[in-house]
């Protein structure tokens, strides 16, 4: 009798939790989609109350809060239970903790992009731009718990004394130009090159899309690799590359088409199997563009293209696109300052890509929301307030655990219409100084680790 009133028990608590913890994510990430990533990887659960759906949920709970701690988590769980009277799982959070290291660390990758990929689908192909995807890439930095598991996978940076330095990982990643979303991710530490990384994932991108990117991308060996993915590249010149607008094949002013040859020697970071494989000559499209804005000089810059065709892709139009490559930047300031992620607590490199990974499925879920608000509202998604999303997401949570079936759907429409008015002003051609006003504490910059410091306090 003992086994099945326990079993009962610990059924009642788990549907209890996720009818409330799946709340705001179970219309876009239903348990189904949850069980079925685990089941790919072969992983089998025993009943228990953090199953895979309510150990994801809590898990995107965790990346949205203030408080990132495992305990703070557990105790919204408990503080929800017990304001309706119901039955509460253990305060000790180390069975959270234990169905995160228990969840397959692919499983939640997939879902990352699983997201990303729903979201784009829902694009209609007037709403992309001339019927093509545009991917926009780039690359950041993220620093980790000191731990010496972390410091082996993701060493600190090369400049910094042992001890007195933070484990560094490098991110690539590309996002939705329409959608803001983000579809492919890699990792590596901070040796790894940003256009290393670009090439692995230049592959795994739907054929024809347009890849747009900064002038780190936009190199000889780049430009063949992505077609010979089927895909086109849109980025600045590298300042070390020279262009002659008198020279090549003219095709209006500022415009014409290059003769690219190979490089006499292969490129430092480029593996010698690919530079044997690179064409004598390439055809790059060479355009030079005017940056006008009130108040400041004009400024010149050049573009470089593979899409040749002057008619099908006007000039204008290809600058009109690069100029929305900054939204990459505010992609990455959401996910890294926004949501805090820019430090990351897990003590182990498997944790840490795990944290990443519920970052940005929180972050897609987010865009989600954001794209349900702006279609029902008429208000373009990429204009909404990312802030403000999740602000209005957190404080409706209680109040959606709590309500009816009727009553949650008339909050899920005041909320969407919340969001939909939450809308930024038009801030193109914005130029702000990067300094800080707030003067930081004078204490000086740790020179030799912690544990040296501590004996020369005492001796």
């Amino acid at each position: 009798m003992l086994i099945p009133s326990i079993g009962r028990h610990v059924e009642k608590i788990k549907q209890k939790i996720d009818h409330s913890l799946g709340l705001p994510f179970q219309k876009v990430l239903p348990e189904s989609t949850i069980d079925a990533s685990v089941e790919a990887e072969k992983k089998r659960y025993r009943k228990r109350i953090y199953t895979p759906a309510v150990t994801v949920w809590a898990f995107l709970s965790q990346m949205l809060s203030k408080d990132k701690s495992c305990k703070n988590t557990v105790s919204r769980i408990i503080a929800d239970r017990a304001a309706k009277g119901e039955p509460i799982p253990s305060a000790d959070p180390s069975a959270y903790s234990q169905a995160r290291q228990r969840f397959p660390e692919k499983a939640l990758s997939h879902l990352v992009l699983q997201s990303g990929d729903d979201l784009e689908a829902r694009v209609p192909k007037e709403g992309l731009w001339k019927g093509r995807h545009i991917q926009i890439i780039d690359g950041s930095t993220l620093l980790m718990a000191d731990t010496p598991e972390n410091q082996a996978a993701y060493p600190q940076h090369g400049n910094q004394k042992e001890g007195c330095g933070f484990p560094l990982v490098r991110i690539v990643a590309t996002f939705s130009l329409i959608t803001g979303a983000l579809r492919k991710l890699l990792i590596g530490d901070w040796k790894t090159a940003e256009v290393r990384l670009a090439r692995e994932i230049y592959p795994t991108l739907e054929p024809d899309t347009v890849v747009l990117g900064d002038a780190i991308f936009g190199s000889y060996a780049d430009f063949w690799l992505l077609g010979q993915n089927g895909l086109d590249g849109l980025f600045q010149i590298h300042g070390a590359r020279k262009t002659d607008f008198r020279k090549g094949q003219r095709l209006g002013k500022g415009d014409h088409l290059a003769f690219w040859p190979k490089p006499k020697q292969c490129p430092k970071g480029l593996p010698k199997e690919i530079y044997d494989q690179l064409p004598k000559s390439l055809t790059i499209r060479e355009l030079k563009c005017a940056i006008v804005r009130k108040g400041f000089r004009t400024q010149t810059i050049i573009l470089v293209t593979t899409l040749l065709d002057p008619v099908a892709y006007p000039k204008e139009e290809l600058e009109q696109v690069f100029g929305l490559r900054w939204q990459v930047e505010l992609d990455l300031r959401h996910i890294k300052t926004t949501m805090n992620m820019e430090f990351l607590k897990a003590e182990s490199p498997q944790m840490v890509r795990k944290e990443i990974d519920a970052h940005l499925l929180a972050y897609n879920l987010i865009r989600t929301l954001m794209w349900e608000a702006g279609l029902q509202h008429g208000v373009d998604p990429l204009r909404l307030s990312f802030q403000a999303t999740i602000q209005h997401l957190l404080n409706f949570i209680p109040q959606l655990a709590q309500a009816g079936q009727n009553k949650r759907r008339e909050l899920i429409h005041v909320l969407l219409a919340l969001i939909a008015r939450e809308k930024l002003p038009d801030r193109s051609g914005r130029c702000e100084p990067r300094v800080r006003k707030r003067r930081p504490k004078a204490y000086p910059l740790m020179q030799e680790p912690r544990h040296i410091l501590r004996k020369k306090l005492v001796a």
